[in-house]
């Protein structure tokens, strides 16, 4: 009887291979689209041109391609191109005959394709008029891609401010802002120990590092701007830092993110702008990364910023590979833009541009800022864009960085770098006092004091947005 239950196993498993194959066959023409597992085709095109290819079988598992062999070039960079886009995939050239296996980046072209795409764009105008009529189209776009045409309400509640924190030369403390009901925008005010007169205001969004706000760097350089006369407010991105007491980190990755940061930066403003002290018309903004992304797109769509400095940041071959830097269709606007020509309507109020030799700006200084020089040289202020390009520095806000941003809003918001100097002229940040990341903290070291009005979930956020904007 086992000998017999044996045989059937075996008959059952054979008539199955047969089936299969039968089926296999029978799907690989015209009828069956020429249909082939992803993973056999990734099989088959290493060992067909002699590379490698990784990648986790969880990244191809039920993925399958049309028509496989029909896409097989004699190049294997065309080959794979016409294999995996369809799959919303990519490759990663890591060597000579070695590829990663990744999905497919929208935000990411090669410099080639995004140097075209900006000399279309640039086509468009020729001049000062012709560029103006564009930049202010550009301008009433962008606001309505991200859903802010029309403002909401500004809530009527006071900002919420813990005691002052003083040390050599300035002084900190932390302010939360809320911006929707129930929806808050944490930071930390840097100001000068004293304060003669009007002075500089400065903002510092945060951007995609490590840490957040709390960063040495960025503790740095905001307590350097104050320490030089300037107010300078760190703020938090949204579903970052504390904003993750009210949403969890994954939400930052959805496209409402962007417009959120954007609120965020306006109500940032007006209330900033506010204070007695502050000088309207010296007013700057610099952040790295993803903050630079949105140290541009606020200069462009407010004009109360009259001083920028996006930092590791723009190009015109990556878009912003977050959903707070690309997730709303600003870049559709005006028959599509990029972020480069975002960046030029700043002008001519001053901007510098640093880049490095180690991310996506690496050649900013061979089409992009000539592109940039240009635009300035509309108004017959080319002088006032620069770049300060680290050929040898990767991505990050540095020593190197932060003195180039340093050296600008001096010059161009009537700082005292001296401040900061040492004898030799080096800047000297050794006097800065790095504060433990629960000092920087608005609403307790555990969340405790956050508001009773507080509101959690995207969801909730979604609705009170919409409710807002259409009211």
């Amino acid at each position: 009887m086992q000998i017999v239950n044996c045989m059937k196993k075996e008959i059952l498993l054979v008539v199955f291979l047969l089936m299969s194959l039968l089926q296999l066959s029978a799907q690989y023409n015209t009828d069956g689209s020429y249909k082939k597992p992803l993973k056999q085709v990734l099989l088959d095109i290493e060992k067909r041109y002699h590379v490698s290819i990784k990648y986790p079988d969880s990244m191809v598992a039920n993925k399958f391609v049309n028509y496989a062999s029909w896409r097989y070039r004699n190049d294997i960079d065309q080959t794979l191109d016409n294999v995996l886009l369809p799959l919303d995939m990519k490759v990663n050239k890591e060597a000579v005959g070695k590829y990663k296996l990744k999905t497919y980046e929208y935000y990411r072209w090669n410099p080639a394709e995004g140097w075209a795409e900006l000399d279309r764009i640039a086509a468009q105008y020729n001049d000062q008029v012709s560029w103006q009529k564009r930049k202010d189209s550009l301008a009433i776009e962008l606001l309505a891609a991200l859903q802010l045409k029309k403002l909401p309400a500004v809530p009527t509640s006071k900002p919420i401010v813990t005691a002052v924190r003083k040390f050599d030369g300035y002084t900190v403390e932390n302010i939360a802002l809320e911006i929707l009901p129930g929806i808050y925008v944490n930071g930390s005010l840097y100001k000068p120990s004293i304060i003669k007169g009007k002075i500089p205001l400065i903002l510092n969004p945060d951007g995609h590092w490590e840490k957040q706000r709390y960063r040495a760097d960025c503790q740095y350089r905001c307590a350097a701007f104050a320490k030089m006369g300037a107010m300078a407010f760190s703020y938090d991105l949204f579903a970052w830092g504390e904003s993750q007491l009210q949403f969890p980190l994954e939400d930052h990755r959805r496209s409402l993110s962007m417009t959120i940061q954007v609120l965020g930066s306006i109500r940032a403003l007006d209330y900033l702008l506010s204070i007695p002290s502050v000088d309207t018309n010296r007013v700057g903004i610099t952040g790295g990364s993803g903050a630079g992304s949105h140290t541009v797109l606020m200069t462009a769509i407010d004009q109360r910023i009259k001083v920028s400095a996006p930092v590791v940041a723009i190009s015109s071959y990556f878009y912003g590979g977050c959903p707070c830097e690309s997730g709303m269709p600003i870049h559709d606007c005006g028959s599509r833009t990029d972020n480069v020509e975002i960046a030029a309507m700043a002008a001519p109020r001053p901007q510098l541009l640093v880049s490095d030799g180690g991310d996506w700006t690496d050649k900013t200084p061979e089409h992009d800022f000539p592109y940039l020089q240009k635009i300035y040289g509309y108004y017959g202020q080319q002088a006032l864009v620069s770049n300060t390009h680290l050929v040898n520095e990767k991505h990050d806000f540095g020593i190197n960085k932060r003195t180039a941003v340093y050296q600008f809003m001096a010059k161009y918001l009537q700082l005292n770098i001296s401040a900061i100097q040492a004898a030799n002229g080096s800047i000297d940040e050794s006097k800065i006092t790095i504060e433990k990341e629960t000092a920087l903290l608005v609403f307790g070291d555990k969340g405790e004091l956050l508001p009773k009005n507080a509101i959690k979930g995207f969801e909730n956020l979604e609705k009170i947005f919409y409710r807002a904007i259409n009211q």
